[in-house]
């Protein structure tokens, strides 16, 4: 999991060519509503395609996918978490873990509105640091002499190097995915070489088939493929989303987006949200104890204008929690606060 100021003026699709070294851009600022019309050099507006894949019609913009045969798209998911932890004298610990997941999607063929496409897992790596020491697990380097890191390595190389079939429509929704039993028995393989008992191995292989499934992938795609509503919003226009942060489903995560801007060959919609703060008090005599949390989000995510492909995604989510015991006189608090940053296609600009 699967974590704004306000805008200046924000371009827009609504181009058309006035001479040969201008055109001309519509712009709207989200607050006012107001849009204003002003001619910028015609070589800096970036070309995209006739019948680009994200347009505008009548002012309400829609996203779709124009993928060509043959190509691929990357898809590289990265997440960075920085926790701090405050025991109350005061001293803090801080540890930081990172993970790339490295992969991308081969056009093989369309046949009418739908895409026949390759999954392909390339790398994935992992990493923890805190007290000055750093352990790394990663596919694209040899296997780590830490016998605790080993299966770890070992499953993960198993997963990657693979490819699985996907089909998609034009609109973005996944239809299906399959060729996961090819991959569960390359890990069970894997694995094998580090755990004899039938019954230790069967469990990994369980508990992997929990995680990297049809049905986990599918909404995985879901999410970070398509953004934008399927009936369509203006620029300036907000709509918003909310998933389960606990199992229980007592607690949700609200994103808040709003499309930017739609021009220059990009779509940018920004994000804002999280849980809002919760403070739970329990009290047993003269003891009471409290818990707050609080979590925040904000960032963007950038897509092609004429593939409708997701190009960048950056979000930074904070998440603060405060634990107290307090019998009236002395209270003793612990805070953790954890600073992430979740990005797909990091090295896009």
């Amino acid at each position: 999991m699967k974590n704004i100021a306000a805008l200046a003026l924000i371009s827009s699709i609504a181009l058309v060519s006035c001479k040969k070294e201008t055109a001309t851009v519509t712009k709207v600022d989200p607050k006012t509503g107001k849009t204003v019309t002003v001619e910028v050099p015609a070589d800096s507006v970036a070309k995209v395609a006739e019948n680009p894949a994200i347009r505008d019609s009548a002012g309400i913009i829609k996203q779709t996918f124009k993928l060509e045969k043959g190509k691929t798209y990357p898809l590289t998911t990265y997440q960075r978490d920085v926790k701090t932890m405050t025991d109350p004298t005061g001293k803090s610990i801080t540890a930081t873990s990172e993970s790339t997941d490295e992969m991308n999607f081969t056009v093989n063929d369309i046949k009418g509105n739908v895409y026949d496409m390759t999954l392909n897992l390339v790398a994935k790596r992992s990493s923890q640091s805190a007290q000055g020491k750093t352990i790394v697990v990663d596919t694209k380097l040899p296997i780590p002499k830490e016998d605790d890191l080993k299966m770890i390595w070992n499953i993960n190389r198993a997963l990657t190097g693979n490819k699985l079939a996907m089909k998609m429509d034009t609109k973005g929704n996944v239809i299906s995915i399959t060729g996961f039993d090819a991959v569960y028995n390359k890990v069970s393989t894997s694995v094998g070489t580090l755990i004899k008992d039938a019954n230790q191995k069967a469990s990994v292989v369980a508990s992997l088939k929990e995680t990297f499934n049809e049905k986990v992938l599918k909404e995985q795609f879901n999410k970070n493929l398509t953004i934008i509503p399927k009936k369509g919003v203006k620029i300036g226009e907000k709509w918003t989303t909310s998933e389960n942060a606990d199992a229980s489903g007592t607690v949700k995560v609200t994103s808040n987006y709003v499309l930017k801007s739609l021009g220059n060959g990009s779509a940018e919609i920004g994000v804002t949200g999280g849980i809002p703060k919760k403070t739970e008090k329990k009290a047993q005599g003269p003891i009471t104890h409290s818990l707050s949390s609080e979590l925040v989000q904000t960032g963007t995510i950038k897509f092609d204008e004429s593939t409708g492909w997701i190009t960048n995604q950056n979000i930074n989510v904070e998440t603060t929690q405060i634990e107290s015991i307090t019998d009236g006189k002395q209270t003793q608090s612990m805070k953790s606060v954890s600073k992430s940053s979740v990005m797909v296609n990091p090295s896009a600009k």
